[in-house]
């Protein structure tokens, strides 16, 4: 399952996304924002996705969004288990899946065009986790971080 969540600088961008995802048919949730609120606050939105992917770590991912990137990452980052990072390059998202096993991506709506945030997403679903020794030693340490 995917997990959609934008605070109201991500919203036009998620939306795009979101059009993106049901021309691939790709089953996903949206956690919101549904308008444009000024008043929100991306760290909530950040809670939702990270909180919808620890319930099951298996087989769950999430996109998140907000004006750099940086904030819902933070926030995202702060739930048990996941593995946010803000990829601004397709690169970047093939790099960050492969070898950290990222299970939220995070995208800086101010920054990133429509062509490379779909670009982008569909490295970051598309690409799986390599498994390397090193990567998984280190994945570990990460996860005893959290204990």
């Amino acid at each position: 399952m995917l997990y959609l969540g934008a605070d109201h600088r991500g919203y036009n961008l998620k939306e795009k996304i979101k059009d993106w995802l049901l021309s691939q048919n790709q089953v996903f949730e949206d956690l919101g924002i549904f308008q444009p609120d000024l008043e929100d606050d991306y760290p909530d939105f950040g809670e939702k996705v990270g909180r919808a992917v620890s319930t099951s770590l298996e087989g769950k991912r999430g996109i998140a969004l907000c004006g750099s990137g940086a904030g819902i990452c933070v926030a995202a980052n702060k739930i048990r288990g996941i593995r946010a990072a803000l990829a601004v390059s397709p690169e970047m998202a093939r790099v960050i899946r492969n070898d950290d096993d990222i299970n939220i991506l995070c995208l800086a709506s101010d920054f990133t065009d429509e062509e490379t945030a779909i670009r982008i997403v569909e490295i970051f679903l598309k690409t799986p986790f390599g498994g390397q020794e090193r990567h998984k030693r280190r994945i570990e340490k990460i996860k005893n971080l959290e204990k």
